[in-house]
């Protein structure tokens, strides 16, 4: 009976631990990191475990209770005193362990003894150890928890989830990479850049610190016109750059080194090569010299080798 009960408080155990993680899941993301699954899982054994622990310390109650109605039935029945002062005077832990490990006196061990003695040791029917017993059930919950989490929860890992996690974290990493990469840009190895994104930040760039002088589309204002070929510093993308980056203090063009990132001035450097031959209305007149088309060529093949 006792047995039979104590499966029950074990199955109530079971099912509480699995709803309190069905919980747990349902407030964390799918997509947490692997630290925050881990977590949340640790959470979850350390809430079984206390919960395990009251209803193990009920059951204990519960049987101390017994035990001390039992001496009372035994005092009522005219059993010795000193025996029931013997029974009520144990101390809990004791009665525990007597209960865990149900030990039979010697005196008594004929009474569990199989009969079959080798070598003087005799083979004796005790009951299975507590260590056993804490393995075997506890085997039992955690192996609900394991399904619960692997299998039906949907959060659990798994190495499909690790592959993706690892790609997200390259790609994290690849990005930081390239934008520390993209300030190292200076005149020695700037190169065109022809993706939209980069155009587009160029032209953003370009309206908002380059119109003043140069006009909304490049046509030129009391700075020179972006959409001939006539260039006065020289054309191409690293003379332009470097027209950005240090200015021309004599033609009243200030140098955006101190204002704008390399990668700033370089998508800015881009952009303006993307003017040439556009034809806005109102272009002023040409202005320096014509660059030479198989420097164009070179700087062509440069960006699409890059």
């Amino acid at each position: 009976m006792i047995r039979s009960k104590f499966q029950i408080l074990l199955g109530l155990m079971v099912m509480s631990s699995m709803s309190i993680a069905q919980e747990v899941t349902k407030v964390s993301s799918k997509d947490a990191s692997s630290f925050h699954w881990v977590l949340d899982n640790i959470i979850l054994i350390i809430g079984g475990i206390v919960i395990i622990s009251v209803f193990v310390t009920l059951l204990r109650l519960a049987f101390s209770l017994l035990s001390l109605q039992k001496a009372r039935l035994m005092k009522e029945l005219g059993i010795e005193k000193e025996e029931v002062l013997n029974e009520l005077g144990q101390p809990l832990w004791q009665k525990a362990y007597n209960w865990a490990w149900s030990l039979v006196p010697i005196q008594e061990e004929s009474e569990i003894d199989l009969g079959h003695d080798y070598d003087g040791i005799r083979e004796l029917d005790n009951k299975v150890p507590p260590w056993w017993i804490i393995l075997f059930y506890g085997s039992i919950v955690f192996a609900g928890f394991y399904m619960y989490v692997y299998h039906w929860s949907g959060s659990g890992w798994s190495s499909e989830q690790e592959y993706v996690e690892s790609i997200e974290l390259a790609e994290k990493r690849i990005k930081e990479y390239l934008s520390n990469q993209a300030d190292a840009v200076d005149e020695t190895n700037v190169a065109f850049l022809s993706d939209e994104n980069t155009l587009l930040s160029g032209e953003n760039i370009f309206k908002q610190h380059c119109v003043v002088c140069h006009g909304q589309f490049g046509e030129g204002l009391v700075g020179p016109n972006f959409t001939d070929s006539y260039w006065i510093q020289g054309g191409g993308i690293k003379n332009i750059f470097v027209t950005i980056k240090y200015g021309v203090p004599q033609k009243g063009m200030i140098s955006w080194k101190s204002t704008l990132r390399p990668s700033e001035m370089q998508s800015v450097a881009s952009f303006i090569m993307t003017l040439e031959g556009t034809d806005p209305p109102n272009q002023k007149d040409p202005e320096g010299e014509i660059w030479q088309l198989e420097e164009k060529a070179k700087v062509l093949e440069s960006s699409i080798s890059n």
